[in-house]
């Protein structure tokens, strides 16, 4: 009788003492174990981290790193760490963070636009995605891929067309560089090509003038017809006398990109660059910014007319007054002058 009562006290301890390890067990795999607030986190890890340098990044947004890792562990994860962006949401378990964690990684989206140089653009992707922007700059700068392609280092920056577009985080500098220029190719179908050619110019052509409208105009409906007096000079033999060109020439001899310059001086229309459309007829070695898609294709649907000058319109902000005739335009211009004289703008 005795026995069988030490017998009875022995089972109920072993059914206790299972019952509080399968809680254990039950409460490291499937219990919440996030402190987060928000309803989820993202988490980057990068290419090449170890097992360890993920536990001590997710330290922060878990209640208990331990018990992660014990889960981890059994399910083979440190030998399975991936690059990526991952995203966790409120309230998961160690179970649930670990196959979100071995699971493919998610997409970013990627924005870009209006950059005047691969060095800024470079700045720009790097906030988005793993690579850095040195990185960034030595892979878009490649002499190898740029003569390949048909490029040159002056031209680049129009491969890049301003978009929004889905990478994965961990992408590499030279993987950007490969799919933009896929995506170059996608967007200039053959129905662009045909009206490039039309109009006698090239892809990187198109996205200089188109880079020199982007700057003249932000008013998208007024693009074409800002494209228009440009193609009209063009075809008619005239250098652009594009503003927008000597600034950026100025810019580019002060090694400045950070300058604002609102105003045009005689003197800048001077400076010895190809830049200055002043000066030469051919147009610029490429563009001086990355123009919108609305302003490739304004250029390659300009509006057809007979303007040749046009200036800021003062009683209309933002538009511009067009001119066929110079005796015209200086009558417009005369105007522009005495308003920004009047606004004290010297430069």
């Amino acid at each position: 009788m005795y026995i069988k009562k030490i017998l009875l006290v022995i089972a109920l301890l072993g059914l206790v003492a299972l019952g509080v390890f399968s809680y254990i067990i039950y409460n490291n795999i499937f219990s919440p174990n996030t402190v987060f607030e928000n309803e989820t986190t993202a988490v980057f890890i990068p290419t090449g981290a170890t097992y360890q340098s993920l536990l001590d990044s997710l330290k922060p947004i878990l209640k208990d790193t331990d018990a992660f890792a014990l889960v981890a562990e059994k399910m083979d994860f440190p030998s399975k760490v991936k690059a990526g962006k991952f995203v966790l949401t409120k309230n998961m378990s160690n179970y649930q963070i670990v196959k979100v964690l071995r699971s493919g990684s998610v997409p970013v989206k990627v924005i870009f636009n209006n950059q005047e140089r691969i060095e800024n653009l470079a700045g720009r992707i790097a906030t988005q995605i793993e690579a850095d922007s040195s990185g960034l700059i030595k892979a878009m700068k490649d002499p190898e891929f740029l003569a390949k392609n048909n490029f040159t280092e002056a031209n680049a920056l129009s491969i890049y067309v301003p978009n929004q577009y889905e990478f994965y985080w961990n992408t590499s500098a030279e993987e950007y560089r490969e799919r933009m220029l896929k995506e170059y190719r996608r967007f200039w179908t053959a129905e662009r090509l045909k009206k490039a050619k039309k109009i006698g110019l090239s892809p990187s052509e198109v996205s200089v003038i188109a880079s020199i409208v982007q700057k003249e105009t932000a008013k998208t409906d007024e693009r074409p017809r800002v494209a228009g007096v440009y193609l009209n000079r063009f075809k008619n033999g005239w250098k652009l006398d594009a503003d927008p060109t000597v600034i950026y020439a100025v810019k580019l001899q002060n090694k400045n990109f950070d300058t604002v310059i609102k105003r045009v001086l005689y003197k800048d229309l001077t400076i010895n660059s190809p830049y200055n459309t002043y000066l030469y007829k051919e147009l610029p070695p490429g563009p001086i910014t990355m123009p919108d898609i609305s302003s490739i294709d304004a250029v390659l649907n300009y509006e057809v007319h007979k303007y040749f000058f046009f200036v800021a319109d003062i009683e209309n902000f933002g538009y511009h007054k067009f001119a066929e005739t110079l005796a015209q335009h200086n009558r417009n211009k005369q105007a522009y002058i005495r308003w920004i004289n009047k606004q004290g703008i010297n430069r």
